[in-house]
C-alpha cells in the first residue's frame, strides 16, 4: 500500500473534482499541473536530404582542421615558452661532469655520481665518460643524465 500511495495521491490531486470543477493541484498552486507528456512537442517529420551526408562530412572536416590548427598553434606557443629560458649545454672533451645515479634512491641518497671526465663525444647529445679516480669505470651517457661540474670559487 505505501508503495502506491504517492501515485494515488498524485492522481487524486490532478483529477477534476465534481464539486469544485477544478483539480486540487490547481486550487493549491494556481495553475494546471504540467505532466511529462504535456511537454512533448509536435512530431517533426524529417525529410531525406541527399546532400546531408556531404554537408556532415564537410562540417566534420572543418572541425578536424580547426582542431589540428589549434593544436599546432598551441604546440608552437609551448615550444616558444620552453625555449625562452632553455640553454643548451655546451660540453666538450675533457670537461668534468656528474652523472645521475641509475638505481632507485631514497630521499637522502646521493643523486649524482662522479666526477667523470668526458673522453669522447659520440653524437650531439651522447658522450662516453670516464671516472676521474676509477679509470676503469667508463659509461656511455646522454645529456639528460649529465650535470656539468662547476668549480667553487673561493671568495675569501
Amino acid at each position: 500500500w505505501d508503495e502506491v500511495l504517492q501515485f494515488v495521491t498524485f492522481n487524486y490531486n490532478t483529477s477534476i473534482h465534481a464539486t469544485t470543477k477544478q483539480t486540487p493541484f490547481e486550487m493549491m498552486h494556481g495553475r494546471q499541473v504540467t505532466l511529462p507528456f504535456d511537454q512533448q512537442k509536435e512530431i517533426i517529420s524529417l525529410t531525406q536530404d541527399p546532400e546531408h551526408s556531404q554537408k556532415i562530412r564537410i562540417y566534420l572536416e572543418k572541425l578536424v582542421n580547426e582542431a589540428r590548427n589549434n593544436i599546432i598553434k598551441n604546440q608552437q606557443q609551448y615550444k616558444a615558452r620552453y625555449d625562452l629560458h632553455r640553454q643548451d649545454l655546451l660540453l666538450k672533451v675533457n670537461d668534468l661532469v656528474l652523472v645521475k645515479t641509475r638505481n632507485v634512491r631514497n630521499k637522502f641518497d646521493i643523486r649524482y655520481e662522479g666526477p667523470f671526465k668526458i673522453i669522447k663525444q659520440l653524437g650531439h647529445k651522447t658522450f662516453i665518460v670516464q671516472h676521474v679516480k676509477k679509470l676503469t669505470l667508463t659509461r656511455q651517457v646522454t645529456m639528460d643524465v649529465i650535470v656539468p661540474l662547476v668549480e667553487r670559487w673561493n671568495l675569501i
